[in-house]
């Protein structure tokens, strides 16, 4: 396993380990969205990842997908993040935000009755929303007027100035699993016609504003990407996914990009196929793979040189010291599927440490 305990540079972040904790949606924010105390205490008990990539968070406000996410656009967010900077600072840690707009996946049921947008008046099909209601059906999105994408890529630019604002290492562009950005990228989901429609490079043009106004705030050796060309999470689907990341892998090379996050397969297996070799022979900065590694098989990937990092999701969210455990072959604990979204402190900040149990 000693790759993975190999220090890691990607772009301006120095990374102890290669061990990384995958952006996690958990559902424990306060009123308005706001992190609070028991966020700060989940993320530096797990301060010993070599990076940390928090969870989903809206970039702006009415795009809410999960009812009670951190969101990033207000002042009391803003301080309610520096909570949990500064606690995994202070653990020796680094953390970066994922930001993010839930595109079609937002219901009105916690959006003020808003009808969720998206590039195409298409519907997630194959799956319900938890709401204060109870289960619901997603509904038909308002498809974006073009007119209306330069505010979505400002909401983006300015979460990644507050995100600069409460104190973390950089952010993760959210571009996978079905919300705003994946929906535009991927021909499923969008089919609009003029200038965000049509060709991959059209689809993508979204996407690349985006990273242009992020990249401006930041510089981009402090911005990730995550992509799922082949996930089918959210009705997701694309008629050539590989052709899809083989484009993206050599456009984003124009980026010099902190990291570029991958995620390998498809939740549900309905689609196949190897995105992570074209994905390699095209990019050219420092790959993280997601989706299903355990250590061996993270390990051989670095080793093989196909990744430089591996992001753990599980596997952190029921073992805050997962490197620890790693290096030293310890059990793993076992998730409880049961918390993953439900409130308070089980399941979230109660799963022991190696000694602590």
């Amino acid at each position: 396993m000693d790759s993975l305990f190999k220090p890691l540079r990607a772009g301006a972040l120095h990374l102890p380990n290669r061990i990384l904790m995958a952006p996690l949606t958990r559902c424990r924010a306060e009123e308005g969205h706001i992190p609070g105390a028991l966020m700060a205490e989940h993320y530096a008990q797990r301060a010993s990842a070599g990076l940390i990539v928090a969870e989903a968070t809206m970039a702006m406000e009415g795009c809410s997908a999960f009812w009670k996410e951190p969101g990033i656009y207000s002042d009391a967010q803003v301080e309610g993040w520096k909570k949990t900077t500064d606690a995994v600072h202070a653990a020796g840690g680094r953390i970066v935000l994922q930001i993010w707009h839930g595109g079609r996946a937002c219901h009105p049921a916690f959006n003020d009755g808003r009808q969720p947008v998206a590039p195409s008046p298409l519907a997630i099909t194959n799956d319900e929303v938890h709401t204060p209601q109870g289960k619901q059906p997603h509904v038909i999105p308002r498809p974006l007027l073009d007119s209306e994408l330069p505010a979505i890529v400002s909401g983006f630019a300015q979460a990644a100035a507050n995100a600069r604002a409460a104190g973390f290492d950089g952010v993760e562009v959210h571009a996978a699993n079905g919300y705003l950005l994946d929906e535009f990228l991927r021909d499923g989901s969008n089919q609009r016609q003029g200038p965000y429609g049509g060709s991959i490079e059209n689809r993508a043009r979204l996407l690349l504003e985006t990273l242009d106004a992020v990249c401006n705030v930041w510089g981009s050796d402090r911005v990730g990407l995550r992509i799922s060309p082949l996930n089918s999470y959210n009705s997701m689907i694309d008629s050539d996914p590989v052709a899809l990341t083989r484009w993206l892998g050599s456009r984003l090379n124009d980026y010099e990009l902190a990291y570029l996050h991958m995620m390998r397969a498809d939740f549900f297996s309905q689609q196949q196929g190897d995105v992570m070799t074209p994905v390699r022979e095209t990019y050219k900065g420092v790959l993280i793979g997601n989706m299903g590694y355990d250590a061996a098989e993270a390990a051989a990937a670095i080793d093989a040189g196909l990744l430089d990092a591996v992001a753990f999701g599980s596997g952190f969210l029921a073992n805050p010291d997962l490197p620890q455990r790693i290096r030293l072959g310890a059990p793993l604990n076992v998730p409880n599927p049961a918390t993953f979204y439900s409130p308070g402190a089980v399941g979230y900040t109660d799963y022991p440490t190696l000694g602590s149990a």
